[in-house]
């Protein structure tokens, strides 16, 4: 019996075994769009944005490879309702005016193994930063129904403030309600398109 990685479009590279050149999508039913905030300078909250897309072109070349991704700002969804609704609202991302948060990478910085640092602009409430995602690349396979998929996992961590993002509380013991860093982590799988 064959594996899935052997019976999927695939290619060598530096020691990887790594998707040939196409174009993937994210798949909508594999993926998770989440980050970590601190609160109370004392413990974290959890959250996710349900609705995102990305189109990743994998290159001849992998180190030439691009990501675009489309973020719904209003899916937003920490499992509280109320902190939802703010997180929606104007001190925060405002998604009224701002319904996307929009990635788009610029290169390829460094890789070593199945690990790549991914440079690109991430705009949110207007604000464009350049931000740098560590990507970690998971593996190549084809499922059941035929379609060659490639499994990943991103991290980067953000200031808030720098995206305008800078409503806080002053906590009376020290410190504020909600931390500056937010750590964002991406895990997905992506299909081949073309």
């Amino acid at each position: 019996m064959t594996s899935s990685a052997e019976t999927a479009a695939t290619r060598t590279w530096e020691g990887l075994t790594i998707p040939t050149a196409g174009t993937y999508l994210l798949d909508k039913a594999h993926k998770r769009v989440g980050f970590v905030a601190r609160h109370m300078m004392v413990s974290k909250v959890r959250g996710q944005f349900r609705e995102a897309e990305a189109t990743i072109t994998v290159a001849e070349n992998p180190l030439d490879s691009a990501v675009t991704a489309t973020i719904q700002a209003g899916t937003i969804d920490t499992g509280a309702e109320d902190r939802d609704n703010h997180l929606r609202s104007g001190d925060f991302l405002e998604v009224e005016k701002h319904p996307t948060l929009e990635f788009r990478s610029t290169g390829v910085k460094s890789h070593s193994g199945n690990e790549f640092v991914l440079t690109g602009d991430l705009t949110v409430r207007d604000v464009t930063k350049q931000v740098d995602l560590t990507v970690e690349f998971e593996g190549v396979g084809r499922s059941p129904y035929g379609q060659d998929i490639f499994g990943f996992t991103a991290t980067t961590e953000i200031d808030r403030e720098e995206f305008g993002l800078t409503w806080n509380v002053a906590l009376e013991t020290g410190g504020v309600l909600v931390g500056k860093k937010i750590k964002i982590e991406i895990e997905g799988e992506a299909i081949r398109q073309a």
